[in-house]
């Protein structure tokens, strides 16, 4: 944790495991209400970053940056710039053990920003070399997800004519909805942006709240937005008997994976089927330079690695969270 110098906003970076490589985390710009709640959320998702990092068998481990902004101090052009390269001075001093990347509240832009400060930079634009915006990657990753749940609950891949629940149209999740439309999909569709109804028409889909998308009669529901949103009121209550989208943490807790499975719903764990923009990333990293067709079919093969994490579930009589945990953990443990 270090104060900035330029903008005397703290930024702090959390290295959870450089076990299988260098730790990988997105900077998070965001507002918080005290120092300890920034480090907290850094620690929680850095530890987060190492299981999908390995769930996916890449060669990283899991960090998390976070520039803390002041709830009553809003940010200009100068100071926002200011910050980012206090960030990146943060990230050199780790010397290479910590690489940053795109999070909320910063984009390919910031990244080019930070990498006047650090060379241990990952998202930067197409334009010098990097993989640009991993959006389109963790989209393609989380429709791979849903394929490999579907045909887990219903014997077959295909999406056409399945009926989805999407719930969250924002930078991942308005794409995943047109990747869903164009396999044939019938779309139900949400978001708390009331703007958003426009593109649930240009997509033909339906338009509805978010409380009310989610526990629609739908073959799969995809939570696209905030975490925490299966919890022991809302599982009961669920009427999709499979669920798989891009929001991080969507679990309130971790018991509430056994409760899906009391109640029949197949889960896909979001950190293995939102791991695209880490893989796309991943292959950014590689030595031979960036290849995105090489991070496409990589990021595909997140549907095989579901497809396992369900085998040892079902062999192991236990939900697809402890499995998909057992697997990052052996990972782990090889180095």
């Amino acid at each position: 944790m270090r104060r900035g110098p330029r903008s005397g906003l703290n930024t702090i970076v959390a290295v959870h495991s450089t076990v299988r490589g260098p730790s990988l985390g997105g900077c998070r710009m965001w507002t918080y209400d005290d120092n300890r709640a920034a480090i907290r959320d850094a620690l929680r998702l850095s530890e987060g970053m190492t299981y999908k990092s390995a769930v996916a068998g890449l060669p990283l481990g899991g960090g998390k940056g976070v520039i803390v902004v002041k709830p009553d101090e809003p940010l200009d052009a100068r100071r926002r710039r200011a910050a980012l390269l206090d960030f990146g001075e943060t990230v050199e001093r780790l010397g290479g053990s910590y690489v940053t990347a795109e999070d909320v509240g910063t984009s390919t832009r910031d990244m080019t920003v930070i990498a006047k400060a650090t060379s241990h930079v990952s998202g930067l634009s197409r334009r010098v070399g990097g993989s640009g915006d991993p959006s389109p990657f963790t989209a393609l990753g989380v429709v791979a997800a849903i394929e490999a749940t579907v045909e887990r609950a219903f014997d077959t891949p295909s999406l056409k004519g399945r009926t989805a629940a999407v719930v969250g149209l924002g930078h991942v999740g308005l794409r995943v909805a047109k990747l869903l439309a164009r396999g044939g999909a019938k779309l139900v569709v949400a978001d708390i942006d009331p703007t958003k109804k426009a593109e649930a028409e240009k997509l033909g889909a339906r338009w509805t709240t978010p409380a009310k998308a989610m526990t629609a009669a739908v073959d799969v529901l995809v939570p696209c937005a905030l975490g925490g949103v299966l919890d022991h009121d809302s599982v009961p209550r669920l009427q999709a008997p499979a669920v798989a989208g891009a929001a991080n943490n969507q679990l309130a807790s971790s018991d509430v994976a056994d409760l899906l499975r009391e109640h029949g719903v197949l889960w896909a764990p979001d950190f293995v089927a939102n791991a695209g923009g880490i893989v796309n990333i991943a292959v950014e990293l590689d030595r031979g330079g960036y290849d995105p067709d090489r991070a496409t079919t990589r990021t595909v093969e997140i549907g095989d690695t579901l497809r396992r994490v369900f085998d040892d579930a079902a062999a192991a009589g236990t939900t697809p969270l402890t499995a998909a945990m057992a697997l990052a953990e052996s990972r782990l443990a090889r180095g």
